[in-house]
């Protein structure tokens, strides 16, 4: 039976575990030199994520899970309503769930407004496992009615969404991780999921690269509404990352980050 304090629980120590794991082989085996380092960007990035859960648990002490639990005991949503039993629910939700957070994605790069939330986390300067939990207060908001509303409106079973939830985290922390994987392996993991150097490809600085790979978790979203880029143009190691307009050491400011939304909107040359 899944109550409160056993999800964060688990999703503490599933974060805590995943983000030693990653930060561990990104020391042992790295994919890229680092231009800013640790240091701030750390301090700012894990700043930032502290800020994000705060304002989550202020605003939804429940969050999302809470909601599935409110729904599944009033028979509230298409799910219960279709009679689908609590297995092919949780399935679909899971698929569903993936698909919407892509979907959100893709709008934060096309809908100016949700750009301007989002490009904090595209101002990073290097990618990292601490890149994962760079996202504007704002956005992970935003992003917590937009899952709450799939969840109620379908009537995803509690434990899908609990799952879903600790698979997105740790899978975001693991391909934004600066972590070298054998290329066999690699070409095998993106026919299921996205990997580092799939989802690095959206950190570039080229627009058509920043435009691809939305996945956090599934990559099969960019393959089938071909929005796949195998390899960035410039390579891995030659490869820019960031914002095209913002290539200083701004970025790791926690003040700035947290005010770029509200400064003027000017995105990259496109197709550099």
């Amino acid at each position: 039976m899944l109550d409160h304090m056993s999800e964060v629980t688990w999703r503490l120590a599933t974060f805590a575990g995943v983000f030693l794991a990653m930060a561990a082989f990104e020391m042992a085996l790295p994919r890229r030199g680092l231009v800013l380092g640790r240091g701030r960007r750390w301090v700012t990035n894990l700043a930032i994520v502290v800020l994000d859960s705060v304002c989550v648990r202020v605003l939804f002490p429940t969050a999302a899970v809470g909601v599935a639990m409110w729904a599944q005991s009033r028979g509230f949503g298409l799910f219960h309503l279709a009679g689908l039993a609590s297995a092919t629910a949780g399935l679909v939700g899971f698929l569903v769930l993936d698909f919407a957070i892509w979907a959100q994605h893709l709008a934060a790069h096309k809908i100016p407004l949700l750009w301007r939330v989002h490009r904090v986390h595209h101002a990073d300067r290097d990618i990292d496992v601490t890149t994962a939990l760079r996202f504007h207060p704002i956005e992970i908001v935003l992003s917590m009615l937009f899952k709450i509303a799939v969840v109620a409106l379908l009537g995803i079973p509690a434990m899908a969404v609990f799952v879903f939830e600790v698979v997105l985290n740790g899978m975001a922390m693991f391909n934004h991780a600066n972590i070298r994987l054998p290329l066999a392996l690699d070409r095998v993991l993106r026919l299921v999921v996205v990997t580092p150097d799939m989802h690095r490809v959206h950190h570039s600085i080229i627009h058509r690269e920043t435009d691809s790979n939305y996945g956090f978790n599934l990559s099969v979203w960019d393959r089938i509404f071909r929005t796949y880029v195998a390899q960035p143009r410039e390579g891995h190691d030659g490869m820019t990352i960031g914002l095209a307009e913002h290539q200083g050491e701004e970025p790791a400011r926690l003040g700035w980050a947290l005010a770029l939304p509200f400064r003027p909107l000017r995105r990259g040359s496109k197709d550099q």
